[in-house]
């Protein structure tokens, strides 16, 4: 789930140490190329350079380019799947972006503007992050204003509606704060397939849906309980006409068909020039589950793409992680085409050669270990295009595929972003905040130092080695976690990366400089986890998104329970919070303990202990901590959320025959968006 996507704003304490090729690149590019774009709410839009794309074969510029069309295709599909009104919604607002007759140099029609740009970064009405729904800050007066004087007939009236009636109820579902109020409920006292706006299930409750699959797990008598399919990843469950729950599959001639068959048309043209047998076969396999449904087909493909270590670009494409589905089942949409960085692959080949060394010496209980590592296979890459649930806000790691007995018996692939990792450090640089709360000096120079490299390190641990380590109990599955699968994954993956990066291992594969190196993510860390990434929460507000939730129970578990030995300590400086940690190598002790009992959780498939865990430590937040933090970011202005726009490919022809494609980088967010919509909405 995306239990292999690491979802980090590193501009919080990136503050300028990078490895040599990354000063060369900075060199390079800092002064010519420009990576923010557009601001807004708190939201920063950047760009992405695509490095050593020249040096790439016609035959892959070609592969990426039809990989890549495959990865817009599926645009519409992660917009109704963040909930049913969306693309309604967003075929009105577009409209009105491209018709409207009226005045667009006034406020209102820019705060209108702020809301449609919120719209399509989160692909929906709902916060990418807080799952909470978000409001135009116009009157329903100034929108109605907005809907008479655009384009009538280009609304998406249906039918059996007058256009008077499209107004009211589509101001009604975009306003009103009782309809949809949630994407993801994740109050287990309610019910959280009720509760929750995304599109995974019509007019059933959690009880039925929960009743439907087990009924559907135990009379499966096909089911291998060695190599569990996927149940429900793919389907939307709803009731047919006699009220029985039935599950609706997307594929093609299924829903999201029609986007389905052009992802479809395009994967077909890039296995025409894949660079090898291995990579042709697991893309027509995909084309197979695509047409058929069938997950046991979806772990086929899996098994196939992740034996395919030779090509040079990969991508990912596919119902993929489950995070936005209350019950840690149902998948979005998403997609990452991409190819390797070689100057950078050293440090993650290190990382895989040695990937037995770090599963026998983890802290963890010896029955959680696995035997044998198999097929850990990791790589820095760079990112050519983004889609669905990854676009405009990408992860910067990842690590696939999800099946924990794929994972086992065939092994897995872990990447790091590296040309995103480097855009967000070139974003944010010199953002104030390590001055504003970095506790001295000592800290913020460690940063200066280490900082980068640290940061790198951790991902690549996090992606390549933490999702890929331990193993479940026999007869246990991750849905027995249910809504605290995600955090409790995250929260074991990052404890991994902590544990490990301040181990003399680092120094022997010299993967860090110097042995104070790991001390800046230890930092960066514990502050991040207790203070800094309050900023991305209203006030009052609890944590509700899985990595925050993670980064939360650490930071403040660790604190609680180094209470006696003074591990870490909050210090008021002139009225302010500071957090300092006095002893660095008693942290890692704690990362040790809390790690063997997150590993036990997940091996176990302990539901009480992970809702206690998760909710007494990564849930609530301290009030006035909180409004503190606020406080103090808002005259730093900075956007505590960022994303990417694409870059384009124009394709360079002699007569009928391909001679090159070149890369351009547009840098009009809204003009991206409208070109999208205008070429890639599939969906009615």
């Amino acid at each position: 789930m995306k239990k292999n996507v690491v979802i980090m704003f590193l501009g919080l304490a990136l503050l300028g140490m990078a490895c040599q090729s990354q000063k060369n690149k900075e060199e390079k590019n800092s002064e010519t190329f420009q990576y923010v774009i557009d601001r807004f709410a708190d939201i920063e839009i950047m760009r992405y350079q695509v490095d050593n794309w020249d040096k790439l074969s016609l035959q892959q510029k070609e592969l990426i380019y039809y990989l890549s069309e495959a990865a817009r295709c599926g645009r519409d599909i992660i917009f109704d799947q963040n909930g049913k009104y969306n693309l309604t919604v967003k075929r009105t607002l577009e409209n009105i972006v491209n018709t409207y007759s009226g005045d667009k140099n006034d406020d209102n029609w820019k705060a209108f503007m702020v809301y449609v740009k919120r719209f399509w970064f989160s692909n929906g009405m709902h916060h990418h992050y807080s799952n909470a729904k978000f409001y135009p800050e116009i009157s329903t007066d100034y929108f109605e204003n907005l809907l008479n004087n655009s384009s009538e007939n280009d609304f998406p009236v249906a039918t059996n509606q007058s256009f008077g009636d499209f107004k009211k109820w589509v101001t009604d579902i975009i306003f009103n704060e009782n309809i949809e109020p949630l994407k993801i409920c994740q109050d287990v006292k309610k019910d959280l397939v009720t509760n929750s706006a995304v599109n995974f299930y019509e007019n059933v409750t959690q009880k039925e849906v929960e009743k439907y699959y087990a009924d559907l797990k135990k009379n499966d008598i096909n089911a291998n309980k060695e190599e569990p399919i996927s149940y429900g990843l793919n389907t939307k469950v709803t009731k047919d006409k006699d009220g029985r729950v039935v599950e609706l599959p997307w594929k093609v001639g299924g829903l999201y068909g029609p986007a389905i068959e052009k992802i479809v048309y395009w994967l077909e043209k890039a296995s025409t020039v894949a660079e090898n047998e291995e990579q042709k076969n697991h893309i027509l396999k995909l084309i197979e589950y695509y047409t058929s449904g069938d997950l046991k087909t979806w772990d086929d493909y899996n098994i196939l793409w992740v034996k395919d270590v030779n090509s040079l670009v990969d991508y990912v494409n596919g119902f993929i992680e489950v995070y936005t589905d209350p019950l840690g089942q149902k998948a979005t949409w998403e997609a990452v085409v991409n190819f390797k960085d070689l100057e950078n692959n050293k440090r993650t080949e290190l990382i895989s050669e040695n990937a037995q060394w770090f599963e026998d010496n983890s802290p963890i209980d010896a029955i959680y270990k696995k035997k044998e590592v198999k097929g850990v296979m990791a790589k820095v890459i760079t990112v050519a295009q983004l889609g669905g649930e990854c676009y405009p806000a990408t992860p910067i790691g990842i690590n696939l595929p999800n099946a924990n007995w794929i994972r086992k018996h065939h092994g897995s692939k872990s990447v790091t972003m590296s040309n995103i990792m480097y855009a967000y450090h070139q974003a944010r640089m010199k953002n104030g905040s390590a001055q504003e709360f970095y506790y001295s000096e000592k800290e913020i120079e460690l940063a200066k130092k280490y900082g980068y490299e640290a940061d790198n390190l951790q991902v690549d641990l996090h992606e390549c080695l933490g999702h890929g380590s331990g193993q479940m109990l026999p007869g246990i599955e991750d849905g027995m976690l249910k809504n605290y699968h995600s955090p409790i994954e995250e929260t074991r993956a990052d404890l991994f990366s902590l544990y490990y990066i301040a181990d003399d291992k680092m120094l022997e594969l010299n993967l860090l400089p110097d042995p104070e190196a790991y001390k800046a993510c230890y930092y960066k860390y514990i502050l991040n986890g207790m203070m800094l990434q309050l900023n991305r929460i209203n006030l009052g507000d609890d944590i509700s998104q899985a990595h925050m939730r993670n980064r939360a129970l650490i930071a403040n578990w660790c604190y609680e329970n180094g209470l006696e030995k003074n591990v870490i300590e909050k210090v008021m400086k002139n009225g302010k919070t500071y957090i300092k940690i006095n002893d660095y190598v008693e942290l890692r002790k704690l990362f040790a303990q809390l790690l063997a009992e997150i590993q036990k959780i997940k091996s176990t498939g302990d539901y009480e202990a992970a809702r206690k865990i998760v909710e007494t430590y990564g849930v609530k937040i301290d009030y006035d901590i909180h409004k503190e933090v606020k406080e103090r970011f808002a005259p730093l202005n900075i956007a505590p959320y960022g994303g990417f726009i694409n870059p384009e490919f124009k394709i360079v022809k002699k007569g009928d025959k391909i001679v090159d494609i070149q890369i351009e980088y547009p840098n009009d967010y809204t003009q991206q968006m409208l070109e999208y919509s205008k070429k890639y909405s599939y969906l009615p």
